[in-house]
C-alpha cells in the first residue's frame, strides 16, 4: 500500500524539517523526488542521505518566489521524466507580530514566499500534471482556522493557501488532478529549536514544555507524522479525496477550549 513507484514528486522546502521528512518518506516509497530549496547545505545533505539509502533524490536550488527560476527548474524536471505526478508545496517562512507591529517589508516578504511561491509552483507544474493527472498537497496551518496571538502575516498567508487549495481542486477535476492541504499544529523541527533559543535564551526547556502543552495531546508533532499524512494524500489509496484540509494538530483546533 501507499506505493509511489514510478512517480515523479517535487517537494519545495524539502531540505529540512517537515519537508525533509516528506522527501525521505516519498523516496522510501519509490518516488523519484526532487527537492526545491534555497538551503544548499540542507538540500544536498538530504539528497545524499536518500541516495545512500538506495532511493532516488535530486536537489535543485530554487527560490520559489521567483517565477522564472521555478519555471526553468520544473520544465527541466518534466523533460527528464515526461510528466509530474506529485507536488508538495511545503516551502514557507514565519513571522511574529500583530497587525500594528508587522512592518510592510515583513508582510510583503511573507506574501512573496508563502503565497506567491505556492502560486508559482502551481502555475508552472499544472501544465505538465495535466498530461496524466496527479496529486498536490499544500502545507497550510492551524492558523488558517483559529486565531493565534502575534501571527498576523503568517495567518494571512496560510488562509490564502486554504483558499488556493479549494480553487485548484475545483478547476482541475476533469484532469484527474487532486489538490488537498494539511494544517499542522506545532511540530518539533530545527526551526522551533532555533526560534526558542533566539527569543527565550536561558529558558529553552521551560518554553519548549509550554509550547508542547498547547497541544491537548501534550506534545508537539513529529515531522514524520506530517509526512505520513502527505504520503496517504499523494497515493492512489486517496484517489477519492480532493478539496479537503487535514488538521494534524494533537487536538489543537477542536479540543483547545
Amino acid at each position: 500500500m501507499f506505493s509511489l513507484t514510478n512517480k515523479t514528486a517535487i517537494i519545495t522546502g524539502g531540505g529540512s524539517g517537515i519537508g525533509k521528512a516528506v522527501t525521505t518518506v516519498f523516496a522510501k516509497q519509490g518516488a523519484q523526488v526532487y527537492i526545491l530549496d534555497m538551503d544548499e547545505a540542507g538540500g544536498n545533505s538530504t539528497a545524499e542521505e536518500i541516495t545512500k539509502a538506495g532511493n532516488k533524490a535530486i536537489f535543485n536550488r530554487c527560490d520559489v518566489s521567483n517565477q522564472a527560476d521555478v519555471k526553468k527548474i520544473i520544465a527541466s524536471i518534466a523533460e527528464k521524466n515526461g510528466a509530474i505526478d506529485i507536488l508538495v508545496n511545503n516551502a514557507g517562512i514565519a513571522h511574529i507580530g500583530n497587525a500594528e507591529t508587522t512592518g510592510e517589508e515583513d508582510f510583503d516578504r511573507l506574501m512573496k514566499v508563502n503565497v506567491k511561491g505556492v502560486y508559482n509552483c502551481l502555475h508552472c507544474t499544472l501544465p505538465y500534471m495535466k498530461q496524466k493527472g496527479g496529486s498536490i498537497v499544500n502545507m497550510a496551518s492551524v492558523v488558517a482556522s483559529v486565531g493565534i496571538p502575534d501571527r498576523f502575516a503568517y495567518s494571512t498567508t496560510k488562509g490564502a493557501i486554504a483558499a488556493m487549495t479549494m480553487s485548484v481542486a475545483k478547476d482541475y477535476l476533469s484532469y484527474q488532478i487532486r489538490c488537498n492541504s494539511i494544517s499542522p499544529g506545532r511540530v518539533h523541527t530545527p526551526f522551533v529549536d532555533g526560534f526558542i533559543s533566539k527569543n527565550y535564551p536561558g529558558k529553552e526547556k521551560e518554553m519548549f514544555e509550554k509550547l508542547s502543552k498547547t497541544q491537548p495531546i501534550g506534545r508537539m508533532g513529529r515531522p514524520e507524522e506530517i509526512a505520513h499524512l502527505a504520503l496517504y494524500l499523494c497515493s492512489d489509496e486517496a484517489s477519492f479525496i480532493t478539496g479537503c484540509d487535514y488538521p494534524i494538530d494533537g487536538g489543537f483546533i477542536k479540543l483547545n477550549n
